[in-house]
């Protein structure tokens, strides 16, 4: 009798670990049954020169966001695996600002920064770890780049240097994970443009292989990026009152608010509506009927953009 009563026991918490894990439970940056870590924030270069990137295959969640001259920039979320490299690291920029602000008080390692933009950093809700005043054996350079793309984050360090700091970790800030419940159409792949970088996605048959320019977006070690779930998030790009050293406006993304998008996963893409009411809330995603979308368990991919996607169907079956 005894025995029967654990094994029953056994069976319950099994049922709540697997509830908990569909209803967004365990990491929440990608549903996945990991230990809650301390959020890092890296911003990375995305143009032609960065690539292939370092570390960017170990991040949980990643943005793409529209930066000045019409070329890309991400901003890299890791939790519950931070690699030994990272980068190759660049500049901050202002989107990143509102954009951070609904995971918490997170780790921020950036190259630097427009000076006007240096004390809107330091006042925002973050652990502002910039290259600037950060010593060289956490921001290192990889002999074989040429700056400036050659600067490359080391893990090891970073974890020491936020040990004592109380970093925010993994919460729920809005998407939920499970099985897909919702209508969507069938599509082999995607591409997304921006005045002058695209994103595409292709279906593979478990994740979206990426091509960033229309090249395989591969890592330094070989490794295809291929996020589970791809979300296109339509966001309204406007000039910002900054500019780069060359005199090139800064666009701003806004990301608190309302919108529409799509949520790429399983071979399908859901019409979506996201929502996000304050900068420190969440952003929740539901299909156009109200019901919310749930993401694939794994890495998550964002891309900020004000243009329409371009969808390609799968092969007609004979």
């Amino acid at each position: 009798m005894m025995l029967s009563n654990r094994k029953l026991l056994a069976a319950a918490i099994t049922l709540l670990l697997l509830s908990a894990c569909s209803s967004g439970g365990g990491n929440s940056i990608t549903g996945e049954e990991v230990p809650a870590s301390p959020i890092v924030v890296v911003k990375i270069d995305d143009t032609n020169e960065a690539h292939p990137q370092v570390g960017i295959d170990k991040a949980n969640l990643v943005y793409i966001e529209q930066v000045e001259g019409g070329l890309v920039r991400l901003a890299a979320l890791f939790s519950s695996n931070l690699p030994d490299y990272i980068g190759p690291v660049r500049s901050a920029r202002i989107s990143d600002i509102d954009l951070l602000a609904q995971f918490g008080k997170v780790a921020f390692f950036y190259s630097g920064a427009q000076s006007k933009l240096y004390p809107v950093i330091k006042e925002a809700n973050l652990f502002d770890i910039g290259a600037m005043h950060e010593s060289p054996k956490i921001y290192t350079r990889d002999p074989n780049r040429y700056a400036p793309y050659d600067m490359v984050l080391y893990g090891p360090e970073v974890k020491k240097r936020i040990a004592d700091l109380d970093v925010a970790t993994t919460k729920d800030f809005g998407l939920s994970f499970g099985e897909l419940v919702n209508k969507g159409r069938k599509i082999s792949s995607v591409k997304v443009n921006w005045p002058a970088a695209s994103y595409s996605a292709i279906w593979n048959g478990t994740s979206w292989d990426l091509l960033h320019n229309g090249k395989p977006d591969v890592t330094s070690d070989g490794i295809q990026i291929s996020p589970t779930t791809f979300v296109i998030q339509n966001v309204v790009i406007t000039d910002s009152e900054y500019k780069d050293k060359l005199g090139g406006v800064t666009p701003l993304s806004i990301t608190v608010g309302e919108g529409t998008g799509w949520v790429l996963r399983d071979g399908f893409a859901i019409k979506a509506k996201w929502n996000r009411p304050d900068a420190s809330s969440g952003t929740t995603w539901s299909d156009l009927e109200g019901n919310v979308i749930k993401m694939a368990a794994g890495q998550v991919w964002v891309a900020l953009t004000d243009q329409e996607p371009e969808f390609t169907a799968p092969p007609s079956k004979k």
